[in-house]
């Protein structure tokens, strides 16, 4: 019989990967970097020429806060997300589903629901890298075949949270910065994924095929905190005092 006290998900997370900031030059890169390996070459949502230097940044990510997930072992970049403060009214100045996916909002709903401007945000960009979404073996990706990377099955465990801890980094943001009140464009996976964690995003508009049929959902940051799994409370406090200290 096993005598292994069973680590919990914070513990176990925390063995393999850190969370952090990317505030410097370099961490942007590497953030910009995963970006563009899902979004440009692997998904094909944007276009490789129009990023010659294997870097997908736009407009909105010199003033959005970025979040960096690192494979301790290997000093990989595994997964990022971005935040974006809403810096002034939706017709001077739209979050990018607001510029982008316009069309899809119940624009009525949330006028309804008479948010202050400066508390308003957008989480997006949240990807993580494909060597750390495919099974073992399954696939090649750029960094060769994934069993010659050598993750052990108990790191293996930890990579479906990979997303989840991307999402709690941004979340962590919202909570710091005050910008509570937050909107995402989101594939169909991710609020069922959130859901079965405790956390329930509102839809606030229609289907729309952007980058893949995504639609657009409003949580407030006090949902998060309220309504998560309590096993992943342990998870979103590491990641919080690896983000605030």
């Amino acid at each position: 019989m096993d005598a292994t006290p069973k680590l919990s998900l914070a513990e176990s997370f925390s063995r393999y990967f850190k969370v952090g900031l990317a505030e410097s030059d370099a961490q942007k890169e590497c953030v910009f970097q995963i970006r563009y390996r899902v979004y440009c070459e692997e998904f094909k949502y944007e276009s490789v020429e129009r990023f010659a230097n294997r870097l997908e940044v736009d407009d909105y990510d010199q003033y959005s806060r970025h979040c960096l997930i690192t494979h301790l072992q290997t000093g990989m970049p595994a997964g990022c997300v971005r935040l974006v403060p809403a810096i002034d009214d939706r017709e001077i100045e739209p979050l990018p589903l607001e510029k982008y996916c316009g069309v899809s909002l119940d624009n009525k709903f949330i006028d309804n629901l008479k948010l202050q401007r400066n508390t308003v945000c957008e989480i997006s960009r949240l990807a993580v890298d494909g060597a750390f979404r495919r099974r073992t073996g399954e696939a090649l990706t750029r960094f060769g075949e994934i069993n010659g990377l050598q993750f052990s099955p108990q790191e293996q465990r930890t990579f479906s949270s990979i997303a989840v801890a991307c999402f709690f980094a941004a979340t962590v943001l919202t909570e710091v910065d005050g910008r509570t009140n937050v909107f995402a464009m989101m594939e169909p996976f991710l609020p069922r994924m959130m859901h079965r964690s405790g956390i329930d995003f509102q839809r606030v508009g229609k289907d729309i095929d952007y980058h893949g049929i995504r639609a657009p959902y409003f949580i407030t940051t006090q949902a998060v905190l309220e309504n998560m799994h309590p096993e992943l409370q342990e998870l979103y406090s590491w990641i919080k005092e690896n983000i605030v200290s």
